[in-house]
């Protein structure tokens, strides 16, 4: 929900609050991304769809569109369990995010990852610069220090 809401607007809610809108939003029959399985087991997810769905992204004064925004979508955020970091989940999802979103109409995806060297905490939720490159994407714009804007064509 971080990326669906305005970020007043989710600091407004608590956490439990949250959670309530995300499962209802779920249950709305809504997808709110992709998640990778190994052994039956989901072990990793990224949140992706068009990039007009998300208000943080919209009211976000560095992350400002680059270009048209029509047919745009974007990957806001991974998770990957701790046992399975590093085996190359993240470069799965960015594959299966494209598929996913020229399936849909898509005609860019559009990713914010950071610099793999700049990372504390758990800066690296919106992707890693170097799995961008692997998968063809192409930096557009540089909003901070760490962050990059990165487009990938679909059509």
């Amino acid at each position: 929900m971080y990326w669906r809401l305005r970020r007043r607007d989710f600091r407004a809610l608590a956490p439990e609050q949250r959670k309530a809108a995300l499962r209802a939003w779920v249950r709305s029959g809504a997808a709110p991304g992709l998640l990778a399985y190994r052994q039956g087991k989901p072990v990793a997810w990224c949140a992706v769809a068009p990039r007009d769905e998300y208000a943080a992204l919209a009211a976000s004064p560095k992350l400002k569109p680059v270009g048209e925004t029509r047919g745009v979508w974007s990957i806001t955020c991974y998770f990957v369990a701790k046992e399975h970091r590093r085996t190359g989940l993240m470069s799965a999802l960015l594959e299966g995010a494209a598929r996913h979103a020229r399936g849909k109409g898509a005609r860019v995806l559009e990713g914010y990852p950071v610099i793999a060297d700049a990372l504390t905490g758990c800066a690296g939720y919106t992707g890693l610069v170097p799995a961008y490159r692997k998968a063809g994407f192409n930096v557009v714009a540089r909003p901070n220090r760490s962050m990059r804007v990165m487009q990938k064509p679909l059509r």
